[in-house]
């Protein structure tokens, strides 16, 4: 896959609206507890569809940055010692380069959970989702959260489930992709045994750079 088949059309569309939202915090000066504009009044602005805004701003509530209440609306939520503007700047990546970087902090947080997997005694667990593999389709995406999941470290599984939301715009391969049941099944089989360079072998072959190369 060439390079600027990383951003699809779709990504544009939200990176425009984060980078919209980013504009409005800056101008107005906005900060923990004020209002943001509506869901409806970001598509006018932008003239974009409103399941796209609807999008983005999930995403940034999974981020932690923004919060809705109901009735009232959607409010920045208190960053204390983080800077809000550049947290959400480092969050639009519309080059190259950053969504290969997306790519690579998912591999390095996928690749420490598997690390944890194999420091746990989690082998039922990693039976029934071997099972699973074999009677059902199953995505990478979908045997990764499991994964991850299994790693049973809450902190490791928010960021890595937050950096998918974006993955998930950018590189629409994690999600719809389905790598070859030989190899997931085979790197569940390596979890079982314990056998660590296996496990990291069967690992790179449904890596989301193996399926973009």
């Amino acid at each position: 896959m060439s390079d600027s088949s990383l951003t699809t059309p779709h990504s544009k569309v939200y990176i425009e609206i984060l980078r919209h939202i980013r504009a409005i915090i800056a101008e107005k000066q906005l900060s923990y507890g004020d209002k943001i504009p509506s869901e409806r009044e970001l598509a006018e602005n932008l003239k974009v569809g409103r399941s796209s805004v609807r999008e983005a701003l999930r995403a940034l509530e999974l981020l932690g940055m923004i919060e809705t209440r109901r009735g009232e609306g959607t409010f920045i939520k208190d960053f204390r010692e983080h800077n809000l503007i550049e947290l959400l700047g480092t969050f639009i990546l519309d080059d190259t380069k950053a969504i290969k970087d997306v790519i690579k902090m998912n591999e390095l947080l996928e690749k420490n959970a598997l690390q944890l997997i194999l420091q746990s005694d989690i082998n039922v667990q990693l039976e029934e989702l071997s099972s699973k593999v074999q009677d059902t389709e199953i995505t990478r995406f979908e045997l990764m959260t499991e994964l991850v999941k299994l790693a049973n470290n809450f902190l490791l599984y928010r960021i890595w489930n937050v950096l998918n939301e974006y993955v998930s715009f950018v590189y629409k391969g994690d999600q719809s992709h389905s790598s070859s049941k030989k190899h997931l099944a085979m790197l569940l089989d390596a979890l079982i045994k314990k056998d660590h360079l296996e496990v990291f072998i069967q690992y790179e072959a449904v890596s989301l750079k193996e399926n973009v190369e």
